[in-house]
């Protein structure tokens, strides 16, 4: 497989670049091409390396999610943005389409989560349960054309699934979710998730590092790059 990668920033430390939909975030049962292991590959070649190439992954987007993702090219960049990840000092935005209109024009979404490992599907509760963890994000709406709605979505928690599984319990599920949503009426690897801002420390010059990316304007996102946030 032929793999180009978009890049956004890339140093001696780093590689930020855009994850398509689509493609895992790193190998599973599947057995499917990876984002890991394809970067692995491109950097081989591109820096003619002999021998194995480290790439580690400081957090993953969901297969049918795109945007931006952050690699590390060294043990010591890993693990200190582990450590940035696991503070919650890594800001993370995302745009969404969902089917629906939400209740208010922005809120703070807080709820309790547990996963079905078996399934993987995670299900939300509006209270505490012996076995939930509490997750949170903002969101606010950008526009509402066509019997759908544009969503800046801010991450306060880091919960696999989150956004999806919160914004389809409050009746809106994200446009191509069919795991949370409608049942699949074309590609099921796509959906209307798009990771379009991170900022980050550095993990060597504690230079603070705005990212942003946005999705181009096909498919769900046609005629909505006028109300991405400027």
């Amino acid at each position: 497989m032929k793999f180009i990668p978009h890049i956004l920033y890339e140093d001696n430390h780093l590689l930020i670049l855009e994850k398509p939909a689509g493609l895992l975030s790193q190998g599973d049962h599947t057995g499917d091409p990876n984002l890991v292991d394809l970067v692995k590959e491109y950097l081989k070649v591109k820096y003619q390396k002999p021998g194995n190439v480290y790439v580690g992954l400081v957090h993953r987007l969901d297969r049918p999610v795109s945007g931006i993702i952050i690699l590390t090219k060294t043990s010591k960049a890993s693990s200190r943005l582990q450590e940035q990840m696991k503070a919650g000092e890594i800001e993370k935005y995302y745009l969404a389409v969902t089917e629906s209109h939400p209740p208010k024009e922005d809120d703070t979404l807080t709820h309790y989560l547990t996963k079905d490992e078996g399934k993987n599907k995670t299900k939300v509760y509006d209270h505490a349960k012996s076995d939930t963890k509490i997750c949170s994000l903002y969101y606010r709406v950008l526009a509402n054309m066509d019997g759908q709605c544009l969503l800046e979505v801010e991450l306060q928690t880091g919960r696999s699934h989150q956004i999806r599984a919160q914004l389809a319990h409050i009746g809106c599920p994200i446009k191509g979710d069919t795991k949370y949503g409608r049942p699949a009426t074309k590609n099921e690897n796509d959906m209307a998730l798009y990771a379009y801002r991170i900022v980050l420390t550095h993990p060597v010059s504690k230079e603070v590092l705005s990212i942003v990316s946005f999705p181009q304007n096909t498919g769900y996102w046609r005629n909505l790059k006028g109300f991405f946030p400027k």
